[in-house]
């Protein structure tokens, strides 16, 4: 299963690394690609899109499921 987040607050390859390792931290995850462009991130997993949002959050970015 692929959930979508739209990322906020990413301005730099540092943040986008940040997202990445806090989203692969979240147990389910199998893989992540972030946009830093796009602001947006796409996990492989399953997982709660809560969780994920939780991880986005506490790294200090906004996140928020795609509609």
């Amino acid at each position: 299963m692929t959930t979508e987040l739209i990322v906020s607050g990413m301005t730099c390859g540092h943040c986008e690394t940040a997202v990445k390792n806090a989203l692969k931290d979240v147990p389910g995850v199998q893989d992540v690609r972030v946009d830093l462009k796009g602001g947006t991130a796409a996990v492989e997993g399953d997982v709660d899109a809560q969780a994920l949002i939780a991880a986005v959050t506490e790294e200090g970015y906004g996140a928020q499921v795609c509609q």
